[in-house]
């Protein structure tokens, strides 16, 4: 099953702004949304969370491969 996040969501769980949102969007460093209506987006869940986690192995591999800083 695929779970769908709504901006708000989106944004709480990145920490970004919505409009760093689309700013990364356009150029093309953060997942597109998926259109859900007429006047609606989400971002599907798995492709959001696997962004942070990327964000986060290159924190560490900058950190010189030890892990997070303390």
């Amino acid at each position: 099953m695929v779970s769908i996040l709504r901006r708000d969501a989106v944004e709480r769980a990145t920490g970004l702004s919505r409009s760093s949102i689309y700013e990364l969007m356009a150029h093309d460093e953060f997942p597109k949304p998926v259109p859900l209506g007429s006047r609606a987006v989400g971002w599907v869940e798995s492709e959001v969370l696997a962004w942070v986690r990327e964000r986060i192995a290159r924190r560490d591999a900058k950190a010189g491969g030890k892990g997070k800083p303390q």
